[in-house]
């Protein structure tokens, strides 16, 4: 296949796919194991590779950083479905209704059967993890994949191409590169099942696409998710660790905390701390390998936009950049951490994800008042809270709506293979990771087996009808 490939192109693979699943029928636990198998191998064989790729592709990307976030949190997900892949694969027992049934020899089971092909749509930011992370549910359960990943990291995408073309048939794994003409194409493909993570804009477009074929979608997306500091919380740690979450891969993360709500009195002190923890880290950040750049020249100067509306707005803006580096010329598209202080909301910075390394801080006199902030926003993929006081933790967790929750700091949640990860409404929809991964990419048919004996309860449940029914459906509709 030269150029970018037609839908035809693509329609041709999904039907290679499709009937090759039908033909092979549902995978062993063997074959799913070695699938898994050949991914962790393929991500081990070219961990340099990754990072060499990613690193071209961001302008500046830290190795640490790829191999952390890309490649061993890629690895983590597929060894703990190999793990655990028997006994996701048994079918689970259910309660027959009524319960005599049961007692009579009636069985009620879910069976996880493959859906067939899945679809994955992968971002830019992790574009290694969030292609192989979903593939350990995916490949769990038996499926097959075809895979877009983003033109925004083509060295990356090709290699990934490359990679799965080593180790996989296209039968089993294909992916795609090219352009949004190649991603609308294949977000209409009739998938069994398709996976999106990125931005709520384009979700709404693929699930569009998705509908024409009723193809279930789960969407990873993110939106503006707050952290919030209690007047109970240590404040060094939890700057330092807010930071953290904050400057990794420059803040271009999905999770990345957006906004912080700070009680009035610990502002100055979380300001002082920020800066200290970023000075910490980062003692240069212009030519620091550790500082990962922005992406592209139009999501740089998305980002410095925010900055400029909200000076122009008469934000205050604290950049924090520990050597006092001009970032006026450089050969990589670096911002510097800074907070804008007390922003207002008619600044770009409060109505969109920021996806950088900016961090707006508003103050909040009493708990409910930051409550009624998240409140009155839309769904955020996660929340963050700070802080010792258990009674106001568990106020804020009950009475606010996230995809996921950290308590004590952020990002964190999302490397829990034993919790489901997703998000809500505008968040997204649907989660995986771990079993639940499994069973998101899986089919549970319901299977019931009836008794073998034609016992009267069963005869009286059909006509003629007599005193026999009468008594059931009286005793069936008492409160």
């Amino acid at each position: 296949m030269t150029g970018e490939p037609t839908r035809d192109d693509m329609m041709a693979v999904l039907a290679r796919q499709k009937a090759a699943q039908l033909a092979d029928g549902p995978p062993s636990e063997a074959l799913r194991a070695e699938r898994l198998d050949r991914c962790i191998g393929l991500l081990v064989d070219h961990a340099e590779a990754i990072a060499e790729a990613l690193n071209a592709d961001f302008g500046s990307r830290s190795k640490a950083v790829t191999g952390l976030t890309d490649v061993s949190a890629s690895i983590g997900p597929l060894k703990h479905a190999k793990a655990n892949l028997k006994a996701w694969m048994r079918p689970e027992k259910r309660k027959t209704t009524p319960a005599i049934l049961g007692l009579f020899g009636a069985k009620a089971q879910i069976q996880y059967q493959p859906k067939g092909v899945v679809g994955v749509i992968s971002p830019w930011n992790f574009p290694v993890n969030l292609t192989f992370a979903p593939l350990a549910g995916i490949l769990a359960a038996g499926n097959r994949a075809m895979i877009k990943p983003s033109e925004l990291t083509p060295a990356t995408s090709e290699l990934m191409k490359s990679m799965f073309a080593k180790a996989f048939s296209e039968e089993e794994i294909a992916v795609f590169t090219g352009g949004p003409d190649v991603g609308q194409a294949f977000s209409g493909l009739p998938f069994d099942h398709l996976i999106f993570t990125g931005g709520t804009a384009v979700a709404r477009h693929v699930m569009r696409a998705a509908s024409e074929n009723l193809v279930p979608v789960t969407l990873e997306l993110g939106g503006k998710s707050p952290v919030v500091i209690s007047e109970s919380a240590d404040i060094k740690t939890a700057a330092a660790r807010i930071m953290a979450g904050k400057t990794l891969n420059a803040g271009q993360i999905c999770l990345a905390p957006d906004y912080v709500l700070a009680p009035e009195t610990k502002i100055g002190e979380f300001i002082e701390e920020a800066r200290q923890s970023v000075a910490k880290m980062f003692p240069t950040i212009k030519d620091n390998p550790d500082y990962t750049a922005i992406i592209s020249q139009k999501h740089y100067e998305r980002i410095t936009g925010y900055l400029e509306d909200a000076r122009a707005k008469g934000a205050q803006v604290v950049e924090l950049n520990p050597a006092g580096e001009d970032f006026s010329q450089q050969p990589y598209r670096k911002i510097p951490p800074t907070l804008i202080l007390n922003p207002t909301e008619e600044m770009a910075v409060m109505q969109e994800e920021i996806f950088g390394p900016v961090l707006p801080v508003k103050t909040y006199r009493k708990t409910a008042e930051a409550v009624d902030y998240v409140n009155a926003h839309e769904r955020p993929l996660a929340l963050y809270w700070f802080g010792t006081d258990e009674a106001e933790r568990d106020h804020v967790l009950a009475n606010t709506t996230s995809g996921g929750a950290t308590i004590n700091d952020v990002i964190f949640h999302v490397a829990q293979e034993e919790l489901p990860f997703g998000g809500v409404g505008p968040s997204g929809m649907g989660s995986y990771h771990g079993h639940d991964g499994f069973r998101e990419f899986s089919h549970a048919k319901s299977v019931y087996s009836q008794i073998r004996k034609d016992i009267g309860p069963l005869q009286r449940m059909r006509p003629p009808y007599g005193p026999a029914i009468a008594g059931y459906l009286k005793g069936a509709t008492r409160r």
